[in-house]
């Protein structure tokens, strides 16, 4: 077979690259040793150049929400080239490394960051039979690799030898480790759902998309997600107004873009996995199977075309939220985590378990709709049951404070408020008495 540029390029656009030179190299060994690095060069390298259109995207729709002009200078009206300037800037700056700081760890970090995100995709289906590579235990793989970014983390906010940096980094493997049980036990019930734990097969097993079945596990994992990024109203990992800027305190230049690079990495990322998990992937209620098997090559990209659309929508929703909603406090984070997403997400990952587990021996003619409407219902009245406890418990905390409170009295003495002393509260039958 030889090599013809059209059709090559042809199969490039069909997803189907490796097969044509696969076909046009032969069976020699050397042949899938080339692949599989071309393969992996693809995988991570455009994750990483897309991170200079995320990047453009967030500003300017940030922008428009925010009522402000974004990008406009470099690369015509509308930014274009905002940042590649970007990049050659921090390209060009001079790396200032700290005295004392520990350069291994101090320069093992930023890489980190982005080798770990780049990881990720390695698991992450495209398109039907577009996969680095199908693990049967693909989601514990992304939860594995996931984790390593708070050695990250740690490395960078200690090799500093800063104590912003120290401080920001324990803050922020605080509030990575914390959100990480909910995001697993979230992930834990469409694998019950799909019997599997490989992502291809998550996929396929979404003939309904599975946050029709769970909603509520979906809105959970979201919120996760946004944690773990360090996305607004969770952003505590850099905090700039209170910490300085977080465990990345004493990066300049090309080091400090390392972080921000593999930052939007993992959120491209989070929004194809959110997609793949709960929005059925490159599924589209089975039209890329359709092209493909009425003989159209472009069922590949039609199916990546897809996956894009709804990681789209997905970080949309991301840019929305940064826009709107304020900075959360680290005592409010984390007790919103361990005192209601973690409780909330045990009891809907045993209801599913238990529930899925009758309507399989019980009701097997129910078929797919009928599992999917069960498990809503039951699903929507776990959710309505937790916001009622934590409207209660809410409200109970508010009361609480009604009742602690110190008493301000404000009286006139010659125009200016006076701030009567602080005044216990009331122990028994006994009048209350001044603090001291």
């Amino acid at each position: 077979m030889s090599f013809n540029i059209v059709e090559f390029l042809s199969s490039i656009f069909d997803l189907t690259a490796g097969d044509y030179l696969a076909g046009v190299w032969g069976d020699a060994p050397w042949v899938s040793i080339v692949l599989d690095i071309i393969g992996i060069l693809l995988v991570a390298t455009i994750p990483l150049l897309a991170v200079f259109v995320v990047g453009w995207v967030e500003r300017k729709v940030l922008a428009r929400m925010q009522d402000r002009i974004g990008p406009n200078r470099v690369g015509g009206k509308y930014g274009l080239l905002q940042m590649v300037a970007d990049v050659v800037k921090m390209m060009t700056k001079e790396m200032i490394v700290p005295a004392g700081a520990d350069k291994v760890a101090y320069f093992i970090a930023p890489g980190l960051a982005v080798v770990t995100s780049a990881l990720l995709f390695a698991v992450l289906p495209f398109a039907p039979g577009v996969i680095g590579v199908d693990l049967n235990v693909g989601v514990f793989y992304i939860l594995a690799i996931s984790s390593v970014s708070v050695v990250a983390i740690l490395l960078a906010g200690w090799g500093s030898n800063n104590k912003y940096a120290l401080l920001g980094a324990f803050r922020a493997v605080a509030q990575l480790v914390s959100y990480e049980v909910p995001m697993i036990l979230s992930l834990l019930v469409p694998i019950i759902l799909a019997r599997s734990l490989s992502t291809m097969d998550l996929v396929e097993a979404q003939t309904i998309p599975f946050i029709v079945f769970v909603p509520i596990s979906a809105l959970i994992f979201f919120i996760s997600s946004l944690a773990e990024t360090g996305r607004s109203p969770f952003d505590l990992l850099e905090a700039e107004s209170e910490i300085v800027a977080g465990f990345h305190t004493e990066y300049t230049g090309m080091v400090f873009g390392l972080f921000m690079a593999g930052e939007y990495m993992a959120i491209m990322f989070m929004c194809g996995l959110f997609s793949t998990v709960y929005l059925g992937g490159y599924q589209l209620f089975g039209l890329e199977d359709w092209v493909l098997a009425n003989g159209f090559a472009i069922g590949r990209g039609l199916g990546l075309l897809i996956l894009l659309i709804k990681s789209s929508l997905v970080f949309f929703v991301f840019m929305w939220i940064r826009a709107t909603l304020p900075r959360f406090r680290i005592d409010q984070l984390l007790n919103f985590n361990w005192k209601f997403m973690v409780p909330l997400t045990l009891v809907i990952l045993l209801s599913v378990a238990l529930l899925d587990r009758v309507i399989v021996d019980y009701l097997p003619g129910v078929g797919e709709a009928g599992r999917a409407g069960i498990h809503f219902v039951v699903n929507m009245l776990i959710g309505v049951a937790g916001v009622e406890v934590l409207r209660r418990s809410a409200r109970r905390q508010r009361q609480h404070h009604n009742d602690l409170s110190p008493i301000l009295a404000i009286a006139e003495n010659e125009g200016d408020p006076i701030v009567v002393a602080e005044v216990e509260p009331a122990h028994d039958h006994h009048e209350p008495v001044p603090a001291h």
